[in-house]
């Protein structure tokens, strides 16, 4: 299916790979100049997702096609200097999930990245934090459900997301 609008599909898919390049493997590690242009890229972004959601709300599988759609996904979870725009992205994307419009898996990432923000615990586990302890989930909250929530939003088994972070990371 063609895309409503494919000049905001080109953006948004411009938009992604700006984003991974900038969080490319470094051969030795990230340096302060490689963080500053990821925030850069970011806040280019978010301003860029800001315009494009004021004006036709979340940019869904018929406005801009599943590539795009997951870009768009990518650029709110990666929001984090703007907590109170992820927020609101939170919101069109749950409205765009319950419309078909969008995945309920990218719904379940973005909203354990603002649980995470505020302080509370996740409910998908997917965000991992990296510390003196190693690389571990944040908190989950009701963990003996955690494999009946991820199921019924489209995630797989916990231990098997838990053994792709570990390896990756």
């Amino acid at each position: 299916m063609t895309p409503q609008r494919p000049d905001l599909a080109d953006e948004l898919l411009r938009r992604r790979a700006a984003d991974q390049h900038a969080r490319g493997v470094r051969e030795h590690g990230m340096v302060a100049a490689d963080l500053d242009a990821m925030r850069a890229v970011d806040s280019d972004n978010v301003t860029a997702l800001k315009r494009i959601t004021a004006e036709h709300g979340w940019p869904g599988r018929t406005l801009v096609g599943q590539q795009a759609m997951d870009a768009a996904w990518l650029l709110a979870q990666h929001a984090d200097a703007d907590p109170d725009f992820q927020q609101e992205a939170l919101l069109l994307l749950r409205e765009a999930v319950a419309a078909g419009e969008a995945e309920p898996r990218h719904l379940a990432y973005l909203t354990d990245r603002c649980l995470v923000h505020e302080g509370e615990p996740q409910l998908y586990g997917t965000q991992y934090v990296k510390d003196e302890q190693g690389l571990r989930p944040y908190t989950i909250r009701e963990p003996n459900g955690l494999d009946s929530r991820r199921a019924e939003i489209g995630l797989g088994p916990f231990a098997e997301y838990d053994a792709q972070m570990r390896e990756h990371y």
